[in-house]
């Protein structure tokens, strides 16, 4: 677990060094250029990201629960966390879901579980970093 830093600790430290990309990680055989992604809300990465969102929902209410690889879903579940976590540290006031709605409660908690679980941490640990933060 990691303490909280100061502010000053903050803007004393340079950008953090984006880690390689998953697709960089391993070899692969064709070397095609990547379009630079779409910035801002309403950019072509947006789109994308809801069509992704429903084609999945698609595929889970017709009982597909495999729709996508393990490796797939562990790749967006890393860069959602990020993505969601670098709008939270830049003031946004977000939620990650919407109120009452989107996912049931037992799927929040066994996502919830999974997401300590892989980060090796404990709800005590998420505890002591909220009353540390406020969040």
């Amino acid at each position: 677990m990691s303490l909280p830093r100061s502010a000053a600790a903050k803007s004393t430290r340079g950008p953090r060094a984006p880690e390689a990309p998953a697709a960089k990680r391993t070899a692969r055989a064709s070397k095609a250029p990547v379009a630079a992604p779409v910035k801002g809300a309403n950019g072509a990465g947006s789109a994308e990201a809801k069509r992704l969102a429903v084609e999945i929902e698609r595929a889970l209410a017709q009982g597909e629960r495999d729709h996508i690889s393990k490796d797939a879903l562990q790749a967006l579940m890393t860069a959602l966390c990020k993505a969601y976590a670098a709008q939270v540290e830049a003031g946004e006031d977000l939620l990650p879901l919407p109120q009452r709605g989107g996912a049931t409660a037992t799927e929040v908690m066994i996502t919830a579980s999974g997401l300590l679980k892989s980060a090796n941490l404990a709800v005590f640990e998420l505890g002591m970093w909220q009353s540390w933060t406020g969040r």
